[in-house]
């Protein structure tokens, strides 16, 4: 597989994956057609960079869908100097996007993922649901994923008025949801359905009923 082929393939991904479904940021659209998502699959599955589903990678592990990353992106409307915390970072792709868009991304995947090699992002390993406290307060708190419930733990990283989006598990199906916080409490929109990973760790807790 040539550049020149992935090049191809990458604005067919804009032209026929991102702006036929409302993914209609102009910054968004340019940094996705710039960025080369082949360099943060696996060399045995870069065939599959540009495909409409998510590809697998280690441990149970996938890269989302280029529409739940398009949408996530332009729901989270990234500003100039955004402090930006990434959970489920991955092999890279979406903190490469977010770092061209501008924003200082503190990004967040388990010991033993694949490695991360992204210039001007910081890399923390450790608990998806722990966050990287060290360097909050974030402005933007970028899920690249789906979870039954954002913890506790990575609401309080957030400035107050601090932006949220994510994928939400419900009763099995994946939503899209974007919301901020106010006054420690976080307040979630849901979007649309779409197809996105699930990160490990995120569990909602059983709760007693009659």
């Amino acid at each position: 597989m040539t550049e020149q082929n992935f090049s191809s393939m990458r604005n067919a991904m804009v032209e026929s994956q991102l702006r036929t479904s409302d993914v209609d940021d102009p910054r968004v659209i340019a940094v996705m057609a710039r960025v080369p998502r082949e360099a943060y699959v696996p060399a045995d599955r870069r065939a599959m960079a540009y495909v409409d589903r998510s590809v697998p990678l280690s441990a149970g592990r996938a890269l989302n869908p280029p529409l739940a990353t398009g949408r996530l992106l332009k729901e989270a409307h990234v500003a100039q100097g955004d402090r930006v915390l990434l959970i489920g970072a991955a092999t890279g792709y979406s903190a490469a996007l977010l770092a061209e868009l501008g924003a200082a991304v503190t990004a967040v995947e388990e010991d033993g993922g694949a490695e991360i090699m992204v210039q001007g992002v910081t890399v923390v390993r450790g608990s998806l649901a722990a966050g990287a406290p060290a360097g909050a307060p974030y402005d933007l708190l970028f899920v690249d994923g789906a979870v039954e419930e954002v913890p506790a733990a990575l609401v309080q990283q957030l400035v107050d008025g601090g932006r949220v989006v994510t994928g939400i598990v419900d009763r099995g199906v994946t939503r899209l949801c974007s919301g901020r916080v106010v006054a420690g409490v976080l307040g979630l929109s849901s979007l649309t359905d779409t197809e996105m990973v699930t990160l490990p760790g995120f569990a909602a807790p059983a709760r007693f009923t009659f």
